[in-house]
Formats: structure tokens, C-alpha cells, sequence
């Protein structure tokens, strides 16, 4: 197995890596991680760059994607872009300037893959959380099933190649398989994925829909206080897969995304580490088939 040149087939016919770079970092980080990571990643052979409006440094990752077809490195065609539509931009008339406006920060003619970043519509405007006097978001009302009819005049105008869903469970991906004149199904859904959390149920479904499920937070969940319990275990420090990296000689974060691989799963590998990131692409290809011993379970299936 290698990363570098596996890809899967979309149902619409176009094909994404396996292993794809995040490029999510804290805001006050994001920026300076994106200029300075994101060409490393390419140098070092990641062609699968996962990016989205809200994680606000599109304009930086467009620059370095740009450093790297400029210098030879990589033609336009051989980067698989994704980029997510944010919630406040869900009324379909906001959908296409939307998407055009990440394609100007990227500096690119068409994404490979635009995607709906949550099932959830907020209130349009500048803000990305927009909050009531009481520090709740505030919703828009919106059927997604007429953002994503929006999504479909993108994907036809050349704007994206492909499109998908992030964050959505069995019932919501359902009701856009389900509705009247559906032109194009969802080609992935997105969601957060790991050995504590490995969606099998949704994978499941995903599969017999022929969607692809894409993994992100794959070596486990974020720990942001706020977030998640810190006083939950720690993957990478779990016994199960510390015993599986140590008899094949790789570390327990390259176990947990071939876990994934080996699942069908797309997994987004995002790090600020120049060693972590070229030992993620280039010491992925080891070829035993793995067994891992975790419990199914599901959030929101």
C-alpha cells in the first residue's frame, strides 16, 4: 500500500487520495501553520489538501499551493482541493459567491471538492458564530435540501468538481438521497473518526450508498477544553494500539490512520511537525494487513 498514489473512486467518477493534509489550526495559529506546513506536506508528497472558509487561512494555503506549481513541483491537476461552505452561507442564493469567494483567497479556477461543512443553517453575515444576547447561535431557517440543489449548479458550472457532505448522520444524508430530482448524490461525508470513535454504523450506510466516508481528527478527538473531557483516555496512548505499532515497528499515529485506510476510509492527517508530517506520507506503505481489536461505536448514526 502506497499513499501516495492510492485513490478511490467517487461516484460521480473523479477520484480522491486516501491520505489527505489538514489544514485546520487554532485561529491564532492557522495562518503561519498554513504557509509554512502546507507546501512541506507537498514537497514531501501529499496531494490531498483539505481546507474550508471557516478555518480562515484559505488565502495562505492558495499561496502555497501556488509556491509549488510555480517551482515545478506539482502540476494544478495533480492537487486535490477541498474546501467547505460555512453555515451562514447556506441560503442558496449565498452559495455560489460563497464558493467563489475561497476559489479567489485559493487562487484556483475550481475546487476537486466543495462540501457542506454541518447540517446546520446559521444566520448570514460576517460572523462565523453569530450569537444572541444570550450567547446562542442564532439559526437560519434553511432546508439543506435547497443548499445542496445550489451545491449541484456549482458542481455544473465547473465550479467544483465534486460534492459532499461533512457532519452529517444516516437521517440527513438520507433526506438529500431522498429528494425529489436529485441530480448528484453526495460523493463523501466527513465526519470525526478514529479507533474511540470509528463510525462503523455510518460507514456502513455510507457504503451501501456508495459515499465515501472521510475521517478527520483520526488520531483522536481535539483536546480543547470546552470539547472534550480531558480526563478521557488519550488514543495515542492506548494499550491496544501501542501493542499493534510496536510489533510492526511504526509508531501508534501511523497505525491509527492506516486503521482507517484499511477500512476504506479517506483519512485527513493534519500535524505541525515537518517529521511527523513526512514520516505520515512516507512510511505509510508497509503492506501486513493489521487487526484491530476496537469496539464498533457510533455518534448520532
Amino acid at each position: 500500500m502506497d499513499p501516495k498514489g492510492q485513490k478511490v473512486k467517487l461516484n460521480d467518477g473523479h477520484f480522491i487520495p486516501v491520505l489527505g493534509f489538514g489544514t485546520y489550526a487554532p485561529p491564532e495559529v492557522a495562518k503561519r501553520d498554513a504557509l509554512e506546513f502546507t507546501p512541506f506536506a507537498i514537497e514531501v508528497g501529499f496531494r490531498h489538501v483539505d481546507c474550508a472558509h471557516a478555518y480562515q487561512n484559505e488565502e495562505q494555503i492558495g499561496q502555497a499551493i501556488r509556491s509549488k506549481i510555480a517551482d515545478g513541483t506539482v502540476k494544478r491537476e495533480d492537487i486535490f482541493c477541498t474546501s467547505k461552505l460555512w453555515c451562514t452561507s447556506f441560503r442558496p442564493e449565498l452559495v455560489r459567491p460563497a464558493l467563489e469567494k475561497s476559489l479567489k483567497s485559493l487562487q484556483l479556477d475550481y475546487v476537486d471538492l466543495y462540501i457542506m461543512h454541518y447540517p446546520l443553517a446559521l444566520k448570514p453575515g460576517e460572523e462565523l458564530y453569530p450569537k444572541d444576547e444570550n450567547g446562542k447561535l442564532i439559526a437560519d431557517s434553511v432546508d439543506f435540501c435547497r443548499t445542496w440543489e445550489a451545491l449541484e449548479r456549482c458542481k455544473d458550472a465547473g465550479l467544483a468538481k465534486s460534492i459532499g457532505v461533512s457532519n452529517f448522520n444516516h437521517k440527513q444524508l438520507e433526506k438529500i438521497l431522498n429528494k425529489p430530482g436529485l441530480k448528484y448524490k453526495p460523493v463523501c461525508n466527513q465526519v470525526e473518526c478514529h479507533p474511540y470513535l470509528n463510525q462503523r454504523k455510518l460507514l456502513d450506510f455510507c457504503k451501501s450508498h456508495d459515499i465515501v466516508l472521510v475521517a478527520y481528527s483520526a488520531l483522536g478527538s481535539q483536546r480543547v477544553k470546552g470539547w472534550v473531557n480531558l480526563n478521557h483516555p488519550v488514543l495515542l496512548e492506548d494499550p491496544v494500539l501501542s501493542a499493534i505499532a510496536q510489533k510492526h515497528k511504526k509508531t501508534p499515529a501511523l497505525v491509527a490512520l492506516r486503521y482507517q485506510i484499511q477500512r476504506g476510509v479517506v483519512v485527513l492527517a493534519k500535524g505541525n511537525n515537518k517529521a511527523w508530517i513526512k514520516e505520515n506520507m512516507q512510511k505509510m506503505n508497509f503492506f501486513t494487513k493489521l487487526s484491530f481489536p476496537f469496539h464498533d461505536y457510533d455518534v448520532n448514526f
